[in-house]
């Protein structure tokens, strides 16, 4: 069908209602032959959406690991960013696809590239808790108590972790962190540590981690609240609650 429309005089150049082209679509849905045919074709492929989103950004922000490989094979520029100057790395860092992230590390992507707000592909891979990225960016000589945004921490990022993200992997990225020498009593631009993120958010094993760890329960963020008064879980009052 598509090898129909094409030869019946379709462009390969034709634009949706958000500026992304056939080949966006076909790299977003994981069609490998229609890209194929897509290039054959003349397709341009680094054409960006209005957000500036690349064929390859929407490989990396669905995970296609096969399609991204082609693309990169292609010649696709690893630079180019999606929306909020997000890049592949960072798609494929949130998406969970270490595949990706190792493939475009290896043809030079830039581990450290941050977005509009400073925020490099780690921090994707600590907001949701995906534990072998982390630590595969790490291992690239990535500062563990680096700041961002906000005075926000690689360990207020994992504390505070997307609430869809389940809080057993969470507490893996967390314990990690720690390991590798995290701050566990930094603070961020409002005075709140990770304990008090992790009790706001009512993560309840994160907790016990971090005081088991030696987190400071004590402390008071800018507004003068302890851990224990951030949080509504009634069990985690009492278990932050100070002398």
């Amino acid at each position: 069908m598509a090898t129909e429309l094409l030869d019946g005089g379709a462009s390969v150049d034709a634009r949706d209602r958000f500026g992304a082209r056939p080949l966006s679509h076909a790299a977003r849905n994981g069609h490998l032959e229609m890209i194929d045919l897509l290039l054959a074709r003349g397709a341009p492929i680094n054409a960006r959406n209005l957000a500036g989103a690349t064929a390859l950004y929407f490989a990396a922000e669905r995970g296609r690991v096969a399609v991204a490989q082609r693309l990169i094979e292609r010649g696709a520029d690893l630079k180019l960013t999606g929306r909020s100057g997000i890049s592949p790395v960072a798609a494929a860092a949130y998406a969970g696809s270490d595949a990706i992230v190792e493939m475009l590390l290896a043809h030079g992507a830039d581990e450290r590239a941050p977005d509009e707000t400073g925020k490099p592909p780690i921090v994707y891979a600590a907001a949701r808790a995906k534990l072998d990225i982390v630590k595969r960016l790490l291992a690239r000589n990535i500062e563990v108590n680096a700041r961002y945004a906000n005075d926000l921490t690689l360990l207020m990022w994992a504390v505070g972790a997307d609430e869809k993200v389940a809080e057993a992997d969470a507490l893996k990225v967390v314990a990690h962190l720690l390991d590798v020498g995290a701050h566990i009593d930094d603070r961020d631009s409002r005075g709140r540590t990770a304990l008090m993120i992790a009790a706001e958010g009512g993560r309840a094993e994160i907790v016990n981690l971090l005081l088991a760890r030696g987190a400071d329960a004590s402390l008071k963020d800018n507004a003068g609240n302890r851990a224990a008064d951030l949080t509504t879980v009634s069990l985690l009052r009492e278990r932050l609650k100070v002398p």
